[in-house]
């Protein structure tokens, strides 16, 4: 019986096994195992990262602002060229209409003005025995003279320069010619028939008499 408990008894001499997980071991030369760095740019810094991503963003919407605002500009430029030749145009227009309207009016009214004229011309010849009804008559004839010649002068008819003047072909239309030398050649002597004009417009040229050399 003593040797079966001889059998089953432990060795206290055999080594002893550490279930454990071994130690770490140095390498031969004493030195600890390097870690490799983190891939990256001068000194460590991040080439790649989500900011430098925002900044290249941020700069292609600014170039894209710049080129906009330079695009809207440009078109700003020309609208305002444009109606700026508008505006001149339709104030040229809008001239060129009042100047048509008021030289269609003068040339219907110039010959009232005329016959208002000839009846005043009449009061030269009328004799000291005429009734004062007809000066009276005379009299309101001449104030309606006087009223038409300031409406045709607010609408901008002016009477064309002729007795006295150089005879001019574009204002004047010689009806009589007298051989004179009281006048230079080509002189108006006479105005028969006042002109009128609307600015540089001619209404109607003015009929005169002009002196020729004898």
């Amino acid at each position: 019986m003593s040797s079966d408990n001889n059998a089953t008894a432990p060795d206290a001499d055999a080594p002893h096994h550490d279930d454990g997980p071994p130690e770490a071991s140095s390498q031969a030369d004493g030195t600890s195992e390097d870690v490799a760095p983190a891939s990256g740019g001068p000194a460590g810094g991040p080439t790649g990262g989500p900011e430098v991503a925002e900044l290249v963003a941020t700069r292609a919407e600014l170039k894209r602002l710049e080129t906009e605002v330079k695009e809207l500009k440009d078109s700003l430029a020309r609208r305002q060229a444009d109606f700026e030749n508008y505006r001149k145009r339709m104030e040229r227009e809008r001239a060129e209409t009042y100047s048509r309207v008021v030289v269609d009016i003068a040339a219907k009214l110039l010959p009232v003005l005329d016959n208002l004229k000839r009846a005043l011309e009449t009061e030269a010849s009328v004799e000291a025995s005429e009734s004062d009804e007809f000066r009276h008559f005379l009299s309101g004839v001449d104030l309606i003279y006087k009223q038409l010649n300031g409406v045709l002068d607010a609408l901008g008819v002016k009477p064309v320069p002729a007795e006295g003047e150089p005879f001019n072909p574009h204002l004047h239309e010689a009806v009589v010619t007298e051989p004179t030398d009281d006048y230079e050649p080509d002189t108006v002597m006479q105005e028969i028939v006042r002109g009128f004009r609307v600015g540089d417009k001619l209404i109607r040229p003015a009929l005169v008499k002009v002196a020729v050399r004898k």
